[in-house]
């Protein structure tokens, strides 16, 4: 069962093949069985079968739903009623949150299960899910690797087929760079899509909730039920409801069923096939590029020029809003406190130094230092100016094609301990994904291949075979024909079918 899309599996509820908790006893199983991924922070067994017989019961009085009855893990960033919401820290270790987050809450609605919450970087600051109170996350393909970050245990949960589908949030590429790190569909919906409602804070103009799942078809399901307007969340935008399936299975508009592309202009930005990526990324990129030819799209050269000012505008604007969100932890309302101290302040400092890890305390530090009195027009205002050259840089992109590609990596996954003494290099493996996220435009991630740089090596001693993604990056609101384009892909190919050795 835990091979099958939601598509087979919603066909396996509906024709009694399988129960709703079944398939959660079954799932529940393999998460118990997997638990050296350390991909999960909360599982409660007893919790999900209660879910599961619920959504039998809607299944018995005639529901039928797309959704209803089938298993999914959400990311702990997102409160949730019942269980821990830790944002992967030491400071919310203990946080029982009174309320769920509107993406849980539609999901679960919509008759979802859920199997647990999911380990992630700590406040989502990361690349590599080494950054968590509870320990690293292991890629299923190769455990001595990093899943990505910092949806990696989302990430690796649905690649090691511990959950079907997951939620994740992207900052600046953590539902994209962990999905191809990991071999999986992850989609980042464009700015104000999801609420954000109920999912603690990082930066509150870039973090956004999106689908991570087997194949863009899953993805697109998912979408429909997390998607809407929520009055609770200032961010969220009021447009009409979508079907993000509608396109599915269709040719583009005046294309054959033989070429169901033709018509569709694929930008490549020179500037993401540079000297810093690598062989092995670069190939299978290039292949699945081919592909996308053969099924009728033409590849048109366009240039992002200021992609390479998104590493530093992205680590001066979103240190600088984590800063300002994370100082409500301060040991007084919720959250981690100190056991001893001797005044307020000193119960500040205490709570907070031992509240937090090193990769938050340094974002904090770098945030307070740009928004301080002489550096907040140096570098915070610059910045915004830049972030709005970026975003203007798509749009002249796009009036030369219909969808952007390229990696979304320039490396395959690296070993774990690899970069974690080098914050630099841990933050330039976000180059190619951090402007789209500056933009607050749609991008998604499509396994696409293989890939294994040299030295790297499995536990067995041969050459480790680690996934890639293509990312794909389409104009506000485009989610529906990127998925689209993403379908095309992965129905005349098998990488999102892959599995690791064993699952």
């Amino acid at each position: 069962m835990h091979l099958k899309s939601l598509t087979e599996l919603r066909d396996a509820l509906d024709t009694k093949a399988v129960s709703a908790e079944e398939l959660a006893r079954h799932f529940l199983k393999r998460i118990e069985a997997a638990r050296e991924l350390n991909a999960f922070i909360d599982v409660d067994a007893d919790r999900t079968l209660e879910q599961a017989r619920g959504a039998d019961a809607r299944l018995a009085r005639g529901e039928r739903g797309p959704l209803v009855g089938l298993p999914i893990a959400h990311k702990d960033v997102f409160v949730t009623r019942g269980w821990k919401s830790t944002a992967g820290s030491k400071m919310l270790a203990n946080y029982a949150s009174p309320f769920d987050a509107t993406v849980v809450a539609r999901l679960a609605d919509a008759g979802m299960v859920t199997l647990g919450k999911t380990n992630m970087d700590e406040f989502a600051m990361g690349s590599s899910n080494e950054n968590s109170a509870f320990g690293p996350v292991r890629n299923p393909w190769d455990t001595n690797a990093v899943p990505g970050g910092s949806s990696g245990g989302s990430a690796a949960a649905v690649a090691a087929r511990l959950a079907p589908v997951a939620t994740g949030t992207d900052t600046g590429g953590s539902i994209r760079q962990p999905s191809s790190l990991s071999g999986i569909t992850g989609i980042k919906p464009t700015y104000g899509r999801v609420s954000r409602y109920g999912m603690i804070a990082f930066a509150s103009s870039l973090d956004q909730a999106g689908p991570m799942a087997q194949s863009a078809a899953d993805c697109a399901l998912l979408l429909n039920a997390m998607a809407g307007f929520d009055e609770r969340d200032s961010t969220s935008l009021q447009r009409a409801d979508e079907d993000y399936t509608r396109y599915l299975g269709k040719p583009w508009e005046g294309a054959s069923a033989d070429r169901p592309l033709a018509g569709v202009r694929i930008g490549l930005p020179k500037e993401y096939f540079g000297a810093g990526l690598a062989a092995d990324v670069r190939a299978a990129i290039e292949a699945a590029l081919k592909q996308y030819e053969a099924l009728g799209a033409t590849l048109v050269e366009v240039s992002l020029p200021k992609t390479e000012l998104s590493i530093p505008v992205y680590y001066v604007i979103a240190p600088a809003e984590a800063s300002s969100n994370l100082s409500r932890f301060d040991g007084v309302r919720y959250g981690h406190r100190a056991a001893e101290y001797r005044d307020l302040l000193d119960m500040y400092k205490k709570s907070r130094a031992e509240g937090f890890g090193p990769e938050v305390k340094r974002r904090i530090l770098v945030g307070a230092y740009v928004l301080s009195h002489g550096y907040y027009d140096a570098y915070y205002l610059q910045a915004q100016k830049i972030r709005r050259i970026i975003a203007q840089d798509f749009q002249d992109a796009f009036a030369q094609c219909d969808v952007i590609m390229g990696p979304v990596s320039p490396t395959v996954a690296w070993n774990l301990g690899d970069k974690a003494d080098d914050p630099v290099q841990m933050y330039l493996a976000d180059i190619y994904t951090l402007s789209t996220s500056l933009a607050g435009l749609p991008g998604m991630s499509v396994p696409a291949g293989f890939g294994s740089h040299a030295g790297t090596k499995g536990a067995d001693g041969a050459v480790s075979r680690r996934p890639v993604g293509l990312q794909i990056i389409g104009n506000y609101f485009n989610e529906a024909r990127m998925l689209q384009i993403a379908d095309a892909f992965q129905r005349v190919t098998e990488w999102h079918r892959a599995v690791p050795a064993g699952v």
